[in-house]
């Protein structure tokens, strides 16, 4: 059953930018500097953007000198796909005993 930190990490990755910044984060750790040269975005608006992702708990942060780091914190993630995949089997079991409510 998803519940509402499951709807809300949906909202957060739902954004075409954010998706795309968890899918670099999944193969490196990066700072910010990498992020804007990857996804073309302005600096401000990137860092908005990892702010939400970090306020959500989707990436932590690794303070490196002056740079900081962002990495993605699988366990969240994994959490999120455990949801779906709940999702779908209830989906499978209501389709294998054709459960339909009936209209009044």
């Amino acid at each position: 059953m998803m519940t509402s930190v499951d709807t809300e990490l949906i909202r957060v990755l739902a954004d075409p930018l954010r998706l795309r910044i968890v899918t670099l984060l999944a193969s490196e750790t990066l700072c910010t500097t990498h992020l804007v040269q990857e996804t073309g975005a302005r600096q401000t608006n990137l860092s908005n953007h990892l702010r939400v992702l970090r306020d959500a708990g989707v990436v932590e942060t690794e303070p490196c000198g002056r740079y900081t780091y962002y990495k993605l914190r699988p366990d969240v993630i994994e959490a999120l796909a455990v949801s779906f995949a709940e999702l779908a089997r209830s989906a499978r079991a209501t389709q294998a005993t054709d459960t339909k409510r009936s209209c009044p």
